[in-house]
């Protein structure tokens, strides 16, 4: 069972009970330019305690901060939308294109690992092919998914989940 948005954010301390829905955190939004994200209106939702643990657009913020920054009355709504999608990973809710990054993660140890193209144009501006990361390092790709195993997150993602819908608005 889930919680409820209202309080699990209030239990993180988050204020949006104190949202006068002036928009700037909206307005503010670069994602929101690109993508159906409004800010304001999963704010609303949340503070009136509707589900918007099943709406795609909690998934289309990239926590650029600029609304959190904005907002004159000092609610971190980025690290509130951030709570709730936690929250939506432990219900078994994710994006189809969040669980791909997850399982990109969890098998090369990288959310964008380097392919082919990436490799050559490294070795054109002179560099190593490969950076110093676990791309080098087999045994830190190991260390990688022990700490993604022992921390629950390999089977969190990986478990059979609901996928957020289209319809999921």
């Amino acid at each position: 069972m889930s919680t409820e948005p209202v309080k699990l954010l209030e239990e993180e301390g988050f204020s949006y009970l104190t949202c006068i829905q002036c928009g700037t955190c909206t307005g503010s939004c670069p994602s929101g330019r690109y993508t159906s994200l409004n800010t304001r209106r999963i704010v609303l939702l949340a503070r009136r305690n509707q589900d918007v643990y099943h709406d795609r657009d909690l998934w289309m913020c990239t926590t650029c901060y600029q609304c959190q920054e904005r907002c004159p009355r000092g609610i971190r709504i980025a690290d509130g939308i951030l709570t709730l999608r936690a929250e939506s990973v432990h219900m078994g809710l994710m994006l189809p294109e969040h669980r791909k990054v997850a399982g990109l993660m969890i098998e090369k140890g990288h959310a964008v690992p380097i392919n082919d193209d990436g490799r050559a144009k490294r070795k054109e501006l002179g560099m190593d092919e490969l950076p110093e990361t676990v791309h080098k390092d087999p045994r830190a790709l190991d260390q990688v998914k022990k700490l993604l195993e022992v921390t629950g997150f390999i089977q969190l993602v990986t478990d059979e989940g609901t996928e957020i819908s289209e319809e999921g608005q």
